[in-house]
């Protein structure tokens, strides 16, 4: 018989799989990811080897998505920098990052003048690469540490991109659904479209796969819709393929930045009050970890696309550092050392914690709704009185009688006594088990 997703978490070793994370984070490092293209594409068929059920599905270049066109799909397969010298003194094959992501096809000899806007630095950290996009204008450039750019000397300089955009390509995801009792679907995404970066995203993307590794191998009340997806054009996309199935979204979370060693930060979806929200909170308040709760801000990742005026959807983002925030960000610094296995570990027993408040979260109705039902008859409080306080088990009997009236959750009920959560989940299904409570 399977275990519900809470006793899933309970049997977790965090630091044992963290380093399972680590592992497949390292597999997918050196791939050139973009929002289309073929290191989007191998990185998906390796997710579906991790991913039960994982398929592709996507939409063709040049289609409209609300008010958004799809890009033609990038290919690139060779870029390079040959100084006056005629030694490569950037080489896209050594890191992904050096060239400019989208670059459009160039071969031409510049001066050092000429090619000076094309490249790209970082002043204030100079032995980083930046990482750089121009998906919606046709460019082309390289990134280069600072301290490399500085060496450059006058004279002529060979350039070569060797890429094609194909207008005739695809925008593409990853999906799986687990189907759950309920056909009501909890929506957990992730972007899946950065080079080799791994804080921002190969930590969400381990995180999620591992995530819907474990619900697949557990009882689960709700219907879980995985998405490995671009980022942002990603979002827009399923939602113009999917709007039929948006009705069946009750909760939502977007993973990203999730192994840096700074504490939780939860994103409150745009509503501020979904259960979200609330599941979110006092996961993080029962573990007994440091975390900061942050109002919603239509910037940052999906979420700002899940959340948006038409859709509204109850989604929020649970992660370590908030994006541009960690030392590293969109550069060669966010590498393999910056992401601990622990904290991937540790990153997913709270998305399965917080996960297992919303599985167990429910409503209930008294059967003994004129007074206090008396519990010491059935066995379930001590018989002795004048104590000066009664044992934690009890007093979370006597909190979920008393809120149960068809109105407040166990959530409400958690946030009105400071018990924890699972306190008072035991204690309902204690209840039940005696015939006190029906579920509402």
């Amino acid at each position: 018989m399977l275990s519900t997703v809470h006793k899933v978490r309970a049997q977790l070793d965090p630091a044992a799989v963290g380093h399972e994370l680590h592992a497949t984070m390292a597999r997918l490092f050196p791939i050139c990811r973009s929002i289309t293209g073929p290191g989007l594409r191998q990185t998906l068929a390796l997710l579906a080897e991790e991913v039960p059920g994982l398929s592709v599905h996507g939409v063709a270049s040049l289609s409209q998505v609300f008010d958004w066109t799809v890009p033609p799909e990038w290919r690139i397969r060779d870029a390079w920098i040959k100084g006056p010298d005629g030694d490569k003194i950037v080489d896209f094959t050594r890191c992904n990052l050096h060239v400019v992501n989208y670059s459009t096809p160039v071969r031409c000899t510049l001066s050092l003048e000429e090619l000076r806007p094309h490249l790209y630095s970082l002043p204030d950290q100079p032995d980083w690469i930046p990482y750089r996009t121009s998906y919606y204008k046709r460019d082309w450039g390289f990134c280069l540490a600072h301290r490399q750019l500085e060496r450059l000397r006058p004279g002529q300089y060979e350039v070569c991109v060797d890429a094609d955009l194909d207008e005739g390509g695809k925008l593409e995801w990853g999906e799986a659904l687990l189907p759950g009792e309920s056909d009501e679907e909890i929506l957990l995404s992730t972007h899946v479209c950065h080079p080799s970066l791994c804080n921002d995203n190969l930590s969400g993307v381990v995180v999620l796969a591992a995530l819907a590794r474990a619900l697949a191998g557990a009882k689960r009340r709700y219907s879980y819709r995985i998405l490995f997806i671009p980022g942002g054009i990603g979002s827009v996309a399923w939602l113009s393929q999917n709007q039929e199935r948006v009705s069946r979204i009750r909760h939502g979370l977007v993973l990203n930045c999730l192994g840096d060693e700074a504490p939780f930060t939860y994103k409150l979806s745009r509503r501020g009050d979904a259960e979200v929200d609330a599941a979110a909170r006092c996961a993080l308040r029962d573990a007994r970890v440091a975390y900061r709760v942050i109002g919603f801000t239509p910037y940052g990742y999906d979420e700002r696309n899940w959340c948006s005026a038409r859709f509204d959807l109850p989604v929020g983002s649970l992660t370590r550092s908030t994006h541009s925030t960690f030392p590293g960000y969109h550069s060669s610094g966010d590498d393999l050392d910056l992401v601990r296995p622990q904290v991937l570990g540790d990153s997913l027993a709270m998305y399965l914690d917080v996960l297992g408040v919303l599985e167990r979260n429910q409503r209930y109705q008294s059967l003994v709704p004129d007074a206090e039902a008396q519990l010491g008859k059935r066995g379930l409080y001590g018989l002795q009185g004048g104590l000066p306080r009664r044992a934690r088990p009890e007093v979370a009997m006597l909190w979920v009688l008393n809120h149960s009236d068809g109105h407040h959750s166990l959530l409400d009920t958690a946030r009105a006594s400071g018990l924890t959560f699972e306190e008072l989940a035991d204690a309902a299904d204690t209840l039940l088990q005696h015939g006190l409570l029906r579920p509402v």
